[in-house]
């Protein structure tokens, strides 16, 4: 590989990034220009495109973000989802086996369904060959769940993971209900040691057979980047721990698929805490520690939660020292869950961050964050001359068009020579926001911008 592409590839698996759902009302009715603009302003050069619905791709979202300058990976969920419309009529012969429904929302698929691994194979293929993305990731591919037996949220205990295990070992999976059966799983420590390595390697071959496997992703994108995913949480004996209750062994599974990154995700125990420390994840060395000395060469990212439910919001003071401990521990990147969700969202003002020439009459000026159409807006002209500022321009005579976090002012007269710009009385979009119940912000008086 020549130096050039080294470089390029290494951009799109360095630095900060950041997971966009662009179903949330934050991102719709706007234009794909107007999100990567946002995002680029923010300070993103990757971003990870959550997929809810592989046939719900929008590529001129794609287009946009690489016009300015962003790698884009798909994110994808392997364990199930949370939109059958896309699944073929008999999907529900794939659900996955729990000890209870949880009711969440979510449909679980078993990955000992050979069909579902074929289907999911196929939608795959067809994703990175329809769109260019530049990597892709399967971000959940594990079972569910975290103290799953004890919870009753645990799985797959189906017919498939029943028929996949009778078959490998000649024998009956353990029982996890019935505490008097003879296979109860804490009587048979021997046959439960081999069910927790079957799933191990269940998700393992799973991810592999996705990416790797015959007329999978590799062979129909040569190209693209791949991604692998393990659960990190605070907990003695987390390794054991993630590994019998949802087959996570990263070692085992980057062994296998050959990943170009490996991403350690925050999981929910971590994440949900209200007072988590932003310095955190210097707890998880002991997670990545045997990845780095098992791969030394391989980069490895970390993955956080900034706004899931309203009382673990994180702050931009949150954020800027979880990503100073992230590099400060050596780690290539980080990303976190969802952009929109931060807690900056509903304590900061909107900022003009650039504003240019359109036109004769024509002026762009964009914004950190989405801005309100109905805000009672007043523009200002500061002219420019040798001997310095001059005196100040009202414009009240003009026609405002607003897209996502971007306004373009028409019909305004513009001094022919250089000048700033004050925006005044612009509010951002609480209406807009996952939390709600938060009062607009204006942006402050006085911020002038250079026009470009």
């Amino acid at each position: 590989m020549s130096d050039p592409e080294t470089t390029s590839r290494l951009r799109q698996l360095q630095g900060p990034s950041i997971q966009i759902d662009p179903l949330f009302s934050y991102y719709l009715n706007r234009t794909p220009e107007s999100i990567a603009d946002e995002i680029r302003n923010a300070g993103y050069q990757i971003v990870h495109y959550f997929i809810v619905n592989e046939h719900e791709v929008s590529i001129d979202l794609i287009d946009a973000f690489h016009k300015h300058g962003i790698t884009v990976w798909a994110l994808v969920i392997g364990n199930g989802t949370f939109d059958t419309r896309h699944l073929p009529v008999h999907w529900r012969e794939w659900r996955m086996g729990m000890l209870k429904d949880p009711k969440d929302g979510f449909e679980r698929l078993s990955l000992f369904a050979p069909d579902y691994v074929r289907w999911k194979k196929g939608v795959l293929v067809r994703l990175v060959q329809e769109f260019p993305f530049d990597g892709i990731e399967i971000a959940e591919p594990y079972f569910p769940e975290w103290d799953g037996i004890r919870r009753g949220i645990y799985g797959d205990v189906g017919p498939f993971a029943q028929a996949a295990f009778q078959k490998q070992f000649g024998m009956e999976m353990p029982e996890f209900t019935d505490k008097k059966a003879d296979n109860y799983y804490t009587k048979v420590p021997e046959i439960y040691k081999q069910w927790i390595l079957f799933r191990v390697e269940t998700v393992n071959r799973f991810i592999h057979e996705l990416m790797n496997g015959v007329d999978g992703v590799r062979t129909a994108r040569p190209d693209i980047l791949v991604a692998t995913w393990s659960l990190a949480v605070h907990a003695s004996n987390a390794l054991e721990k993630v590994k019998e209750w949802q087959g996570i062994d990263a070692i085992s599974m980057i062994g296998l698929v050959k990943p170009d990154i490996h991403f350690l995700q925050t999981h929910w125990p971590d994440w949900m805490q209200r007072f988590l420390s932003p310095h955190y994840v210097k707890g998880y060395e002991v997670i990545a520690a045997p990845i780095r000395d098992t791969y030394p060469t391989l980069p490895l990212g970390i993955q956080t939660d900034i706004g899931s439910v309203a009382r673990m919001v994180r702050s931009r003071e949150w954020l800027n020292q979880f990503q100073n401990t992230v590099y400060d521990l050596g780690y290539d990147t980080w990303t976190a869950y969802e952009y929109h969700l931060g807690g900056y969202m509903s304590s900061e003002a909107p900022i003009p961050i650039y504003a240019t020439r359109t036109g004769e009459e024509e002026l762009l000026i964009s914004f950190s964050k989405r801005i309100d159409p109905k805000s009672r807006v007043t523009i200002v002209l500061y002219p420019l001359s040798q001997e310095g500022l001059v005196e100040d321009k009202v414009v009240t005579d003009m026609r405002l068009e607003f897209d996502g976090n971007r306004v373009r002012a028409r019909e305004i007269h513009l001094p022919r020579d250089p000048f700033e710009v004050e925006v005044r009385g612009m509010k951002d979009t609480p209406s807009l926001w996952y939390s709600k119940g938060k009062r607009a912000n204006q942006v402050p008086h006085g911020i002038r911008i250079r026009v470009q």
